[in-house]
């Protein structure tokens, strides 16, 4: 199956990933998003590993400058792979799914989509978030998570501990992380494609907190890639 139409031309914008290798391509959602944060932070690391694969990454955001610099700089991840776009034409254009609409704006649709209606997962993984997950690795070395419940697993409230972090840092810069709100339902997607634009792999976010089918290992769908 050939990648849709309107990504490869958004693509063909950046000719050092045009063609002639595979490319992971990942639709983020609002750069003040906890979907875009902790995807950005668990892929950074994983970045070496991607390129001696021979896989190019780049990430496309909703937002501007000010935020691209600012959100890199606190998730690590490098500048030079992300691109940002002040409206997700690219998302609505992929019928990448722009989160619930109602009468009030986005605001609501957004509380509403936090409490799990028109999102589903959403409750259950802000559930895991605090339970712990012994299928997940670990997040954090703060020796307190080690006594409450031991190492080498997520235990419980590491994620919403990494979660709150990231939420102190979106609200103590709004307006450089989300200069809109008009589009803070519009959820994201990830495409891998081959080097003749076949798609390999792709996943369409359903709601808040669902960037990948496998969120205690959002990367698992690229072992056999990095295996091989």
């Amino acid at each position: 199956m050939k990648a849709p139409e309107p990504l490869l031309q958004r693509l063909a914008l950046r000719p050092a990933l045009g063609s002639g290798c595979r490319r992971l391509v990942v639709l983020l959602t609002q750069l003040g998003d906890f979907d875009s944060l902790e995807y950005a932070q668990a892929l950074a690391p994983l970045l070496p590993r991607l390129q001696a694969a021979g896989i190019e990454v780049v990430a496309i955001g909703i937002g501007d400058e000010a935020g691209r610099q600012r959100f890199c700089g606190f998730t690590g991840f490098p500048a030079d792979r992300l691109q940002v776009d002040a409206t997700p034409e690219l998302h609505r254009a992929l019928g990448l799914y722009p989160g619930l609409t109602t009468p009030g704006g986005a605001w609501p649709a957004l509380l509403l989509m936090c409490a799990g209606i028109g999102s589903p997962g959403t409750l259950a993984e802000v559930l895991r978030g605090y339970t712990g997950d012994r299928h997940a690795p670990q997040r954090l070395d703060t020796p307190l998570f080690a006594l409450a419940g031991g190492e080498g697993f997520q235990r419980p409230f590491e994620l919403a501990t990494v979660r709150l972090r990231n939420m102190l840092e979106v609200l103590g810069h709004w307006r450089t992380y989300v200069p809109r709100d008009d589009f803070i339902t519009q959820r994201g997607g990830t495409y891998l494609l081959e080097s003749d634009d076949s798609v390999l792999y792709s996943h369409r976010d359903r709601g808040i907190l669902g960037f990948s089918e496998t969120m205690a290992r959002p990367l698992s769908f690229l072992d056999p890639y990095l295996e091989a």
